[in-house]
């Protein structure tokens, strides 16, 4: 473990391969598991707002769970609010494109210009999930059968799950925070040898 500041950071964070592989897993994490994905109290409204740029790109279905129930909902394991799915699969904000691979609908508009909101920090930090504890935030790695093209990518391409998700990480907890992580790594490579 290492801290940096008021998070704990499990090293696995440092060692661990990771790059998506989009054309491989075809973005099962947004269409897979349990419940949706984690949202932070303040990105609810975030979500509201971006509806209306994003709607024509949802599912019928899926407009018509967001009519019903909101773009989230309580998770009874957590209690925390999570991204509505659909039919107890696909986010709400999932759209596919001609070859069938799953992309965020919310980070679709993002890149084309038409919201400053990328989409919830869970979703663009994964597979880094947080943990708030009293008295700091765990950062840690999720394992997951879904990622396996990404781990042989990262493989194949050099790239550790932290500099991979550099970009969130950043967004998350500042550029300072993400400069001490990047000193410690090279810290732990060079013990490593």
């Amino acid at each position: 473990m290492l801290q940096i500041e008021d998070t704990i950071i499990s090293l696995d964070i440092l060692e661990e391969m990771f790059c998506c592989d989009l054309s491989q897993c075809k973005g099962e994490c947004c269409i897979e598991g349990e419940s949706g994905a984690p949202v932070a109290n303040e990105e609810i409204a975030l979500l509201e707002a971006v509806l209306p740029i994003v709607w024509d790109d949802l599912s019928p279905a899926a407009q018509e769970l967001i009519n019903t129930q909101g773009v989230t909902y309580i998770d009874q394991d957590d209690g925390e609010h999570v991204t509505s799915i659909v039919n107890g699969k696909d986010c709400v904000f999932t759209t596919y494109t001609k070859d069938g691979t799953c992309i965020c609908a919310i980070e679709k508009a993002f890149r084309a210009g038409k919201t400053d909101f990328y989409k919830p920090i869970s979703c663009h930090l994964y597979p880094i999930r947080l943990t708030k504890h009293r008295d700091f935030t765990a950062v840690n790695y999720h394992r997951w059968s879904v990622c396996k093209p990404a781990i042989a990518m990262g493989r194949r391409e050099g790239i550790r799950v932290y500099q991979f998700l550099e970009e969130p990480l950043i967004r998350k907890f500042g550029k300072d925070w993400h400069e001490q992580l990047c000193i410690a790594a090279k810290e732990f490579y060079s013990q490593e040898k």
